[in-house]
C-alpha cells in the first residue's frame, strides 16, 4: 500500500505516512477508468514440457519459484500484478496510481524479474517478456472467492502478443514504450514483425539494459529548447549564494513536474562552478526508492569523484574520520567491511555513524572550497537517505548553499526545522514562453497562430511546450529543423502528447474522490464552467462544495477567475481538461452529461442556447434530445446565413435520429430534416451532398408511401441537378416534380419546384420556358396566401424568383422588364434585411 499524496510504502498497520505525515485513507477499490499505462507480460517459456507429466501439487511448486521471482520484480518496481496465468502473469505500471515514469519502470521491473529467475538456478526455468505503453481501461473485476484489477483494450493484446514472440531471458517492447523509456533504458531495434492479430508489422525493440544516465542527462539530451527567462528565481538564488559566507543556506525549489526545477539547478549550479564554486549533486530515482540510502550513495560517489577530480588538491574526504563513520562510509557505498566492530554496532548507532559521517564530510568540503550540494527529485528520495538529507540541509557551517527540488507533494516534512526559503515555481510568463517557441520554431509570422495556441493550451509549461512542438514535429505537422520549422498543414487538435499525459494524470490523482468528481463535471461542461451550474450538477452541500473549489484552487488544476458578469471558474490549461475527461470510461461520461442536459433545460435563461444542449445530449446520447436540439441549433445558423456551421448542426440532427427506434414519424421527421438542410448543403458548396440528401428522402418517402414528402425531396433533388449533373437532366426531374406537386396540392412545393425548373430551362438555354415559368411563380409567390417550404419564406423566394427572371429577360434583350424585375428583387432585400437575400439580389444586378 502506499500514500496518497507521496506514494511512499505505508505499513499495514500505519494510521500516517511516515515521510509526508498525510493521514493513510482506508483501502477502496479503484474507480473504472481509462488510463495510459505500461503493460507487462511474462511467462515460463515451454511451461507445458515442464508439468506435463507432473501431478497438479508437483506441477504448482514446480513453477511457484519462477512466478514468485515475477511478483516480487513487479512490485520492486511499483507495478500492479494484475493478473496470474499459472505459468506467468499480467502487470500493470501506472494505475491505479498514475505515475509519469510508469515506462522505465515497468522497463526496470521486467529487466529485475529475468535477473530473479535467472538466479534461481534452475535451467529449465526460463522467462520471456513483453511490454507495450498504451490505452486501458481499467476495473474491478469481483468473483466468488476475490478480486482483479482487469485490464481491457487493444494495448493488452500487443504486450501479450510481445511476449509471445520474444526469445527465451529476452524482453520485447513495443515502440510506443520505447520511446517513453529511452535514455532511461537500452534498446535495439529488431525490425517490424508480424504479430498474430495485427494486420500491419510492428516495430519491435529488445531491451539490452538498465542506462547509466541521470533522469536529468536524459531529459537534458532531449531538450531543443533554450533556458528563457526565470529572472526572479535565479536573483533568489544568487542571494542565497551570497550570504553562505556566514552560514549555511537552504533552498528548496518547488513545484509540478514539467516547471523547470533541474533546468534552473543545473542551469544556477553551472554558473556557480564558473565562479570557483565545487558541484556535489545527486539525484533521487523512483527506480530506487525501496533501495536504503539509494540517494545518499550517489551522493558520497559523487564527493568522491569531484575529489579525484581535483588536480590541486586530491585527497579522500573519508581520511580523518573516525574509524566507525569511515566503515559507515564504505558500506553505504557496498565496499567490503570486514571489520567487526561494524557489525556489533545496533541498527541505530549505524544510521547514526552513516549520518555523522555524511555530515562530517560534507563540512570538510566545504571548508575549503564555497560548495554547492544540489539534491534533486526529493519526492522519490529513500527513507533512511531522507533522515540523512535533513541532516546535511540543517547543517551549521559556512560556505555551504543545499539547493533541493521536489514537487509540491514530495516536500519534507524537516524543510521548515532547517529554516529553508522555498522558491514556488511557477508556469513562465507568455513573453517567455514565445521567446521559447521562437527559439524551437522560429520567427517566421506564419507560425504567429500556432505559437498563441501553443501558449494557451500548455498556459507556459516549459515541458508541456516542448512535447508538443516535437508531437507536431514527429506526426509531420511540422516541417524543417529545430529553429526554422514551418507548419504545413493547418493542425485541429494539439492533443496531449504520451509523453507527459502521466505527468497530469499524476497529479489529479493526488485529489480526493469528491474534488476528482467534481473537476470531471468541469470537464464536461467545457474549458471554463458556471459555478452555479457547477453546483447545480454536482449536488453537493454547499460547504463540501466550497472545500473541494478551494483545494482545486490551490492546486491550480481548476481556478476561480475575476469575472463582474458570472462566478466561474476554468481550468488551468487545457491539458488538464483533457486528460480530466478523457479517464472517464464512457458510462460515467453520457451520465455526467445527462445530468448537465437536465439541468441546463431546467434553466430557463439556458435553454436558449441549443448548440449546448445538442452538446450535451449527443455525448449523453439521449439521441431524440439531440436530433431536437441539433436541429434547432441548424435552423438558427440558417438564419444567419452561417451556413458551414448548420451544415454541422443538420448532420448531427440526421445521424442523432437515424439511431432512435424506427417509426413512421421517425422516418418523416428524416426526410423533412434532410430537406431543410438543402439550403446549408447548397449554400456552402457541397452540391453533390445536397444531391444524395434528396435522393435517401425520396427513397424513404416511397418507403412510407408519402406522397407530399416525395415531392419536397424531387423538388430538392431537382434544384440540386442545376449545378450538379447536366441540364438535361434537371429539366426532366424539374417537370416530373412540378406535375407531381400541382397534381398532390402542395402549393408550397409546387412554388419552389417551379423555380427550380425555371433555373434549368435557363441553363439548358430554354428561355421562353424559363420566362413562362418563373412568371408563373411569380404570380404564386405575389399573393397574399403565398407559402413556401420550411427553410425559406414567400418572400425570400419571390426574390430568387424575379432575380432568375431579370437574367433571362437581360439574356433576351428586353432590358426594361429585365431592370423592372432586379428593382423588385432589390426591395423585397431591403424588406428582409438578410444577407443571403442582399447577396441573391445584387447578383441580378449585374
Amino acid at each position: 500500500m502506499h500514500c496518497f499524496a507521496c506514494q511512499s510504502a505505508i505499513g499495514p498497520g500505519d494510521s500516517w505516512c511516515s515521510k509526508c505525515g498525510a493521514a493513510v485513507r482506508q483501502r477502496v477499490d479503484p474507480d473504472s477508468e481509462r488510463r495510459f499505462v505500461t503493460i507487462l507480460r511474462a511467462d515460463v517459456v515451454d511451461s507445458t514440457g515442464l508439468v506435463a507429466e507432473l501431478e497438479p501439487e508437483e506441477a504448482v511448486l514446480r513453477l511457484e519459484p519462477a512466478l514468485a521471482a515475477m511478483r516480487g520484480a513487479v512490485r520492486q518496481f511499483g507495478g500492479i500484478v494484475s493478473k496470474e496465468l499459472g505459468d506467468g502473469l499480467a502487470a500493470v505500471f501506472g494505475a491505479p496510481i498514475a505515475d509519469d515514469n510508469h515506462a522505465p519502470l515497468a522497463c526496470h521491473a521486467a529487466i529485475e524479474l529475468v535477473r530473479r529467475v535467472g538466479s534461481l538456478g534452475d535451467p529449465g526455468l526460463q522467462v520471456r517478456v513483453g511490454l507495450h505503453s498504451g490505452h486501458v481501461v481499467a476495473y474491478m473485476v469481483a468473483s466468488e472467492f476475490s478480486k482483479v484489477y482487469e485490464i481491457g483494450g487493444a494495448a493488452q493484446h500487443l504486450a501479450a502478443r510481445l511476449e509471445a514472440a520474444a526469445e527465451a531471458n529476452q524482453i520485447y517492447v513495443s515502440e510506443a514504450c520505447q520511446e517513453l523509456a529511452d535514455g532511461h533504458v537500452r534498446f535495439e531495434f529488431l525490425g517490424r514483425r508480424a504479430l498474430r492479430g495485427f494486420s500491419e508489422p510492428q516495430p519491435l525493440y529488445r531491451v539490452m539494459g538498465a542506462s547509466d544516465l541521470s533522469s536529468w542527462r536524459v531529459r537534458r539530451a532531449r531538450s531543443v529548447s533554450r533556458f528563457v527567462d526565470r529572472t526572479t528565481e535565479r536573483a533568489l538564488l544568487w542571494r542565497a549564494a551570497e550570504k553562505v559566507a556566514v552560514g549555511r543556506q537552504t533552498v528548496l525549489l518547488m513545484g509540478d513536474a514539467g516547471i523547470g526545477k533541474s533546468r534552473l539547478a543545473h542551469e544556477f549550479a553551472q554558473d556557480l562552478r564558473a565562479g570557483g564554486w565545487r558541484l556535489i549533486d545527486a539525484e533521487c530515482s523512483p527506480n530506487l526508492q525501496g533501495a536504503p540510502y539509494s540517494t545518499l550513495k550517489r551522493l558520497l560517489q559523487s564527493v568522491l569523484d569531484v575529489a579525484a577530480r581535483d588536480q590541486t588538491k586530491p585527497n579522500d574526504p573519508r581520511v580523518g574520520l573516525p574509524a566507525v563513520q569511515q566503515l559507515a562510509v564504505d558500506a553505504v557505498l557496498d565496499l567490503p567491511v570486514s571489520d567487526p566492530r561494524w557489525d556489533e554496532l545496533e541498527p541505530h548507532a549505524r544510521g547514526r555513524a552513516i549520518s555523522d559521517a555524511s555530515c562530517a564530510i560534507a563540512e570538510s568540503v566545504a571548508s575549503g572550497q564555497r560548495t554547492i550540494l544540489l539534491i534533486e527529485d526529493l519526492h522519490w528520495i529513500d527513507r533512511v537517505s531522507d533522515t540523512v538529507v535533513a541532516n546535511l540541509s540543517a547543517l551549521q557551517c559556512p560556505n555551504l548553499l543545499v539547493l533541493l527540488t521536489a514537487r509540491p507533494n514530495g516536500m519534507p516534512v524537516w524543510i521548515a526545522r532547517c529554516r529553508a526559503e522555498i522558491v514556488a515555481m511557477r508556469p513562465l510568463d507568455d513573453e517567455s514562453g514565445l521567446a521559447m517557441l521562437a527559439d524551437m520554431l522560429g520567427t517566421a509570422t506564419t507560425n504567429a497562430e500556432l505559437k498563441n495556441r501553443i501558449i494557451s493550451h500548455t498556459a507556459n509549461v516549459p515541458l508541456f511546450i516542448e512535447e508538443v512542438c516535437r508531437s507536431l514535429k514527429d506526426s509531420g505537422m511540422l516541417l524543417g529543423q529545430w529553429g526554422d520549422l514551418s507548419l504545413v498543414r493547418p493542425v485541429d487538435e494539439l492533443g496531449i502528447p504520451s509523453s507527459i499525459q502521466g505527468v497530469i494524470a499524476a497529479r489529479l490523482d493526488r485529489v480526493s474522490r469528491q474534488e476528482r468528481s467534481l473537476l470531471q463535471i468541469a470537464a464536461a461542461l467545457g474549458p471554463r464552467a458556471d459555478q452555479a451550474m457547477l453546483r447545480k450538477v454536482a449536488a453537493l452541500p454547499e460547504d463540501v462544495l466550497q472545500d473541494c473549489l478551494t483545494a482545486l484552487d490551490r492546486a491550480e488544476l481548476l481556478v476561480r477567475i475575476d469575472s463582474e458578469l458570472e462566478d466561474s471558474l476554468e481550468f488551468r490549461h487545457e491539458m488538464v481538461r483533457q486528460v480530466t475527461y478523457d479517464s472517464m470510461v464512457e458510462k460515467l461520461r453520457e451520465s455526467i452529461h445527462a445530468n448537465i442536459l437536465a439541468a441546463i433545460e431546467e434553466d430557463e435563461v439556458s435553454t436558449d442556447a441549443p448548440d449546448t444542449l445538442c452538446y450535451h445530449a449527443t455525448r449523453a446520447k439521449n439521441w431524440q434530445k439531440a436530433f431536437h436540439h441539433g436541429r434547432s441549433a441548424a435552423r438558427r445558423c440558417l438564419a444567419r446565413s452561417a451556413y458551414a456551421n448548420a451544415v454541422d448542426y443538420f448532420e448531427i440532427a440526421m445521424g442523432a435520429l437515424d439511431k432512435t427506434l424506427v417509426t413512421h414519424a421517425r422516418e418523416s421527421d428524416a426526410i423533412d430534416l434532410r430537406m431543410e438542410a438543402r439550403l446549408a448543403f447548397a449554400g456552402s458548396g457541397r452540391v453533390a451532398e445536397a444531391l444524395d440528401l434528396g435522393r435517401e428522402a425520396e427513397r424513404r418517402a416511397d418507403a412510407i408511401n408519402d406522397v407530399g414528402r416525395k415531392v419536397a425531396a424531387m423538388t430538392m433533388r431537382a434544384g440540386a441537378q442545376n449545378f450538379y449533373g447536366t441540364p438535361v437532366e434537371a429539366v426532366a426531374v424539374g417537370e416530373d416534380v412540378v406535375r407531381l406537386a400541382e397534381s398532390s396540392g402542395n402549393p408550397g412545393w409546387r412554388n419552389l419546384a417551379q423555380y427550380g425548373l425555371g433555373q434549368a430551362y435557363f441553363l439548358s438555354g430554354r428561355y421562353h420556358d424559363a420566362k413562362k415559368m418563373l412568371a408563373s411563380a411569380c404570380v404564386h409567390l405575389a399573393s397574399s396566401a403565398a407559402s413556401a417550404p420550411i427553410g425559406t419564406t414567400p418572400r425570400s423566394l419571390l426574390l430568387l424568383c424575379c432575380m432568375m427572371n431579370s437574367i433571362t429577360h437581360t439574356v433576351m434583350g428586353e432590358l426594361d422588364l429585365a431592370e423592372q424585375l432586379q428593382r423588385q428583387a432589390a426591395a423585397i432585400a431591403e424588406e428582409t434585411g438578410r444577407p443571403y437575400d442582399r447577396v441573391a439580389a445584387a447578383y441580378s444586378g449585374g
